[in-house]
């Protein structure tokens, strides 16, 4: 029997993807007593880097919100694998650090982690709000334009 936040996910239309290996030395998630550390994802589509450029030249505001969204559910795939499989032993959503290849003068770096921020919130409700950060950096693995982490707390 699917759990609460698996049908809230298929109440969404929401697919999770498979958990994406990492690309160099480093592991996907790390767990400190009840504490999930999930390393950074990239808008990684069925194998297949999506997003390439930089906000406030290549891309919209919209475009990187949908690009984020795209990290948070790859975050989320990680954090069902460290979960057990189950996403309902999630007790809460910490704090997601977003990164944003941009231009020098591009300045709404929050609006486009929003997208991430936002399917935390629409698939845990309450205990998807999070702290979070969003910054700016001249470029990102692979030429992405947004890559997001996530801190989740375990029941």
């Amino acid at each position: 029997m699917p759990g609460q936040i698996d049908q809230r996910l298929e109440a969404l239309g929401i697919t999770l993807p498979s958990p994406t290996a990492p690309v160099a030395n480093y592991v996907p998630y790390t767990i400190a007593d009840r504490t999930v550390f999930v390393a950074g994802q990239i808008p990684m589509i069925n194998g297949h880097v999506h997003g390439v450029g930089r906000l406030g030249a290549d891309l919209s505001i919209e475009e990187g919100q949908e690009l984020a969204r795209v990290c948070a559910m790859n975050l989320l795939a990680q954090a069902r694998a460290a979960a057990g499989g189950d996403l309902d032993q999630i007790a809460r959503v910490l704090k997601l650090g977003g990164f944003v290849c941009c231009t020098p003068d591009f300045t709404d770096h929050s609006a486009v982690i929003n997208g991430a921020s936002d399917l935390m919130v629409e698939v845990f409700g309450d205990i998807g709000r999070h702290a979070r950060f969003a910054v700016g950096a001249p470029s990102l693995p692979r030429g992405v334009a947004v890559e997001v982490e996530a801190i989740f707390l375990l029941r």
